[in-house]
């Protein structure tokens, strides 16, 4: 089970084992908090022990022993005797239940689901549900998450158990919302997801432009989902979204770090594999019914892959697609967007004009000043182009675009003196 190293592969499978286990356990015992931590131990004992002594033969059940024992521990200490006595014999499962839930992969996949709605409960704040669902459902640890989102771990951990608090407190059970409630809520655990892509694609702040651990967790966790909700198209198409959008990954940045724009990418860097996958997707899931935000998103980063380079990219088809966007699901982002789109059609000053009307509830974005700057750059406006890229650099917390944009500047400085 190991690879050369011994690591990679240990943690690929513990990420993988511990919302199963998880699942199991709280399905059978309801106590989020308690359980969550019993998992944690768990799977903290794993990495310790199974470099040594191997990956046992049924690795989940050795984990959702390990737990089991370290939630009646945690019940022992805290409970009056009988109390204790009592829940721990309701510990044990019913004869013939263990071996038939540890290998029941569809039990698994049915409760990792149920743990993916648990952790998107929307009693919780968005970056609660972010948080909980990198922990309970993504496998990471407190540190990788405060890594991710450059908080102390401390921060991190006071977050995830607010988390599982507020979980508490709204009295959420253990089991799929109802087929309604599911239909709603699933929109919250997309969301959820692709803020976690998003983050780690366009990191919003720090040394790093992307982190591709959470990157690869949202695609991860998003493709886990669309194998068990394959009649859920927007899951499709937010699966095809994140494959088109990070196969450009490679291309986005030189080695020294500086932000290359989609138009001076290399081309010969994207990566074709991850692009026939998500174009195979879409073509599965658009055009079935009436497409969602996160197909018509997924069809515009189709139109861009299907480019052979800047210059032949279908600006047409992709403003196009924007206005059916807005119509669907309108926001200052989407209207943004679609101004990029205006200008390569109709010209910059067109788009300008489009956003006049986006002051005020994206003045504190840096993307809308560093638009507007690329929008004069066009027409010519150098010295306006400049300093919007100048407040767009003092904006951004990123300290990889911040360099981007001061360079863009200095050079229109030069320019225009």
């Amino acid at each position: 089970m190991a690879g050369p190293s011994g690591e990679p592969i240990l943690e690929d499978l513990l990420r993988a084992l511990a919302p199963q286990v998880l699942g199991v356990l709280v399905r059978r015992h309801g106590q989020f908090a308690e359980c969550e931590d019993a998992v944690q131990e768990a799977l903290l004992e794993a990495a310790l022990q199974w470099p040594a002594s191997g990956v046992p033969d049924s690795p989940k059940a050795w984990l959702l022993t390990v737990a089991t024992r370290r939630l009646v521990d945690h019940w022992r200490s805290e409970s009056a005797r009988q109390a204790r006595e009592e829940r721990a014999a309701a510990l044990e499962p019913p004869p013939g239940e263990e071996s038939s839930s540890v290998g029941d992969a569809d039990g698994f996949a049915e409760d990792t689901l149920t743990l993916l709605f648990l952790c998107c409960h929307p009693a919780l704040s968005a970056p609660s549900q972010l948080a909980l669902t990198l922990r309970a459902v993504g496998g990471l640890t407190t540190a990788e998450i405060a890594s991710a989102f450059l908080v102390p771990e401390s921060t991190m951990g006071q977050r995830i158990s607010r988390a599982k608090q507020g979980i508490k407190k709204a009295g959420a059970h253990f089991g799929l919302p109802k087929t309604g409630e599911r239909k709603a809520r699933l929109g919250v655990v997309l969301h959820v997801l692709y803020l976690i892509f998003n983050e780690g694609y366009a990191a919003g702040s720090g040394p790093s432009m992307q982190l591709e651990d959470l990157t690869a967790e949202a695609i991860r966790l998003t493709r886990l989902l669309w194998g068990l909700l394959p009649g859920e198209l927007e899951v499709g198409g937010l699966l095809a979204l994140m494959l088109l959008t990070d196969a450009r990954r490679r291309a986005r940045s030189l080695p020294d770090g500086m932000l290359v724009p989609l138009a001076e990418q290399d081309r010969g860097l994207w990566d074709t594999a991850q692009i026939a996958e998500g174009l195979e997707l879409l073509s599965t899931v658009l055009g079935v019914g009436r497409p969602g935000p996160y197909q018509l998103q997924a069809a515009i980063a189709a139109v861009h892959a299907e480019a052979a380079s800047a210059d032949q990219t279908d600006w047409p088809q992709i403003l196009a697609l924007y206005k059916v966007l807005e119509a669907m699901a309108p926001s200052p982002v989407v209207t943004l967007n679609r101004a990029v789109a205006v200008a390569m059609v109709e010209g910059p000053r067109a788009a300008l004009e489009l956003l006049d009307g986006l002051d005020v509830e994206l003045k504190r974005w840096h993307r809308l000043d560093a638009v507007r700057g690329h929008l004069l750059e066009m027409s010519g406006e150098l010295a306006g182009a400049r300093e919007c890229f100048l407040a767009a650099a003092k904006m951004t917390g990123s300290l990889q675009e911040r360099q981007f944009l001061l360079v863009k500047a200095a050079k229109l400085g030069q320019l225009s003196t």
